[in-house]
């Protein structure tokens, strides 16, 4: 996934000062300043505020976790996942180099975000729907995961005309990627009130080719 191919720079940028690390530390900063861009943005959406819990499910090296835990400040928590062992040694890694005292890094699973119930303000996937093999039972962990009212967010981008269904994907998606269409049918299968679409993520990049939907527990 696109935005996950910051977690391998956030890697070797983490481990050493490696001959790798020191070529990708200009990439390492583009992303983080990529996240420090569109945060500002999401929160807005989110309706975050000081104090609050977000959760950044599938959050690969955690560039937006990291701009986050500032963003919620001490008394707020930021919840960061993967299911990738690589990724979560990447993002403790992180947390640690940072000291994000307010930051809890969490295993998920192909079937559950692994949250704990009622946990969180806000919750938002970045570029990870079209990835899920169980989105039926990703959606009900999120629903569980949110307080009421609480907010979720999925940003991803439509199927590039041609391309393949990642394997062991719904083949419903029509290609890599997902509709808006149908991550809206989808989770508010779920138990989610949609909210509205974004058809161009962030807007203020003109060569944004993501889009985000945006949902809200009754």
């Amino acid at each position: 996934m696109r935005a996950r191919r910051a977690s391998i720079l956030f890697c070797w940028m983490i481990l050493g000062p490696s001959l790798a690390a020191q070529r990708t530390a200009q990439l390492v900063q583009q992303e983080i300043r990529q996240a420090e861009k569109e945060v500002p943005q999401l929160a807005e959406v989110l309706q975050l505020k000081g104090g609050m819990t977000v959760a950044d499910v599938g959050s690969g090296g955690g560039a937006m976790s990291l701009v986050l835990s500032r963003y919620v400040g001490e008394s707020g928590r930021v919840y960061t996942t993967d299911i990738r062992p690589e990724m979560l040694a990447e993002i403790r890694g992180l947390v640690a180099r940072e000291r994000l005292a307010n930051v809890t890094v969490l295993e998920g699973a192909p079937r559950s975000t692994n949250l704990p119930d009622a946990c969180c303000d806000a919750i938002f996937m970045r570029d990870v729907y079209h990835h899920l093999t169980s989105p039926a039972e990703i959606n009900q962990s999120l629903l569980a995961a949110l307080k009421p009212g609480g907010r979720l967010a999925i940003i991803d981008f439509e199927p590039e005309q041609g391309s393949k269904v990642p394997d062991d994907v719904p083949a419903n998606r029509g290609g890599h990627g997902v509709t808006p269409t149908l991550v809206v049918d989808e989770v508010v299968a779920g138990g989610l009130t949609y909210v509205r679409t974004i058809p161009k993520w962030p807007s203020w990049d003109e060569r944004a080719r993501l889009f985000l939907a945006l949902f809200r527990k009754p």
